[in-house]
């Protein structure tokens, strides 16, 4: 009787020590798959909203969509719609009409040449060659070159410039001069002036606005016979003219509206860099007798850089899918002359044509990739021989 009451006392205690046990293995297992049952739904989320419409858009744009009876249907042509853009009845609207180049044409063709010839040197110069790299750099070479000699045959000569090139006038002149007037301004507002604390705020004002919201703002200034300005245009004498009847007056609008919204987005950026500046540095320079050209090209400019490439490498991606001021502003025209890439597959999508539209998408998809990437090596080559 003695025996079975310590049997069954010992049961009694191991129990607890087999519960507690189980529970904590149960526990452990829970914590390893804790990172999978948070982390899948997340990863599944990406995948259906983002990498399944990458593919599904690929395969359209090598196929072709036609309305039948009762439905559609889809007809795999390979790189049909990519040789149509570059080769065939496309290449017009989406490359341009190529012409032999002014001499400003020539003169900025050799001086684009020159300076990725010259960075070639450098870096076969340089300690840390490698064939591999070297490569690369040549096929970076490469792309630009041809980016340079598209923008000079049809924007530098008698030719017309397609879509892509159209795209790329909105983005290099576009982000250049929204970082200049933005770090302008930061670099005012943070001097000691009277009212600056009224200009951060009224700086910020068009950035608030949404894209169409500008773009029909703009068309109604651009409008010189019935526009809030007729009266300065009468005054001037340009009831007559328009914005929109020449290709670069209306590419100038479009550009003012793009500068005017995104400036901003500079500028506040670059001043908050400018304010979390280290103040000894300056003061130590200022001891020592520098200008303050001096002050901020050896010691503000390194010091904003990381932030500065930043956002002019935002500012390009989001330049690159201009379209709601092209489309409100002037609808693409006059003809072709103002219509972005991402206008010119908008219009193809709206036309039925899914896989041109997907094509054009793509094209751009990759001239962006290769812009970046660019200039993100850029960066950390910069960055390396800052260190």
């Amino acid at each position: 009787m003695d025996f079975d009451r310590s049997v069954s006392t010992e049961q009694a205690s191991e129990h607890p020590q087999s519960l507690s046990g189980r529970l904590h293995l149960f526990t452990a297992r829970f914590e390893r798959w804790a990172d999978a049952i948070f982390i899948w739904p997340a990863v599944t989320v990406i995948l259906l909203l983002s990498i399944f419409p990458l593919i599904v858009s690929l395969y359209l744009s090598l196929s072709r969509l036609q309305l039948v009876r009762g439905g559609f249907e889809v007809t795999f042509v390979g790189l049909l719609n990519y040789r149509k853009l570059l080769l065939g009845s496309e290449q017009s609207h989406f490359l341009g009409v190529f012409a032999a180049p002014s001499p400003l044409g020539w003169l900025l063709f050799g001086g684009c040449v020159a300076l990725m010839i010259l960075a070639l040197l450098r870096y076969v110069r340089g300690t840390t060659f490698s064939r591999i790299g070297f490569f690369w750099r040549c096929v970076a070479a490469l792309g630009f070159g041809l980016i340079a000699w598209l923008m000079v045959t049809t924007l530098f000569s008698t030719g017309r410039p397609g879509t892509l090139a159209v795209t790329l006038v909105y983005v290099l002149v576009g982000v250049a001069v929204q970082f200049g007037l933005g770090l302008g301004l930061a670099l005012l507002c943070i001097q000691r002036l009277p009212g600056r604390r009224f200009f951060r705020v009224a700086f910020l004002l068009p950035m608030m606005i949404t894209p169409v919201g500008v773009a029909y703002m703009f068309r109604m200034l651009t409008d010189t016979s019935k526009g809030p300005f007729r009266p300065a245009w009468e005054a001037l004498g340009l009831l007559d003219f328009s914005w929109v009847a020449t290709p670069w007056g209306a590419r100038i609008a479009i550009l003012i509206g793009d500068i005017w919204q995104w400036t901003p987005f500079m500028f506040i950026v670059l001043l908050a860099a400018l304010e979390a500046q280290s103040i000894e540095p300056v003061e130590a320079a200022l001891v020592d007798g520098a200008s303050n050209w001096q002050i901020f090209s050896h010691i503000t400019w390194p010091a904003i850089f990381p932030v500065s490439t930043t956002i002019i490498l935002i500012r390009m991606i989001e330049a690159f899918k201009i379209v709601d001021l092209p489309n409100v502003l002037t609808s693409g025209g006059p003809g072709t002359a103002t219509e972005s890439a991402t206008l010119h597959a908008y219009i193809a999508w709206r036309t039925l044509d899914l896989g041109g539209s997907a094509a054009v998408a793509y094209m751009l998809l990759i001239l962006v990739t290769f812009v970046c990437i660019s200039l993100v090596q850029f960066i950390r080559r910069q960055g390396t021989e800052r260190v």
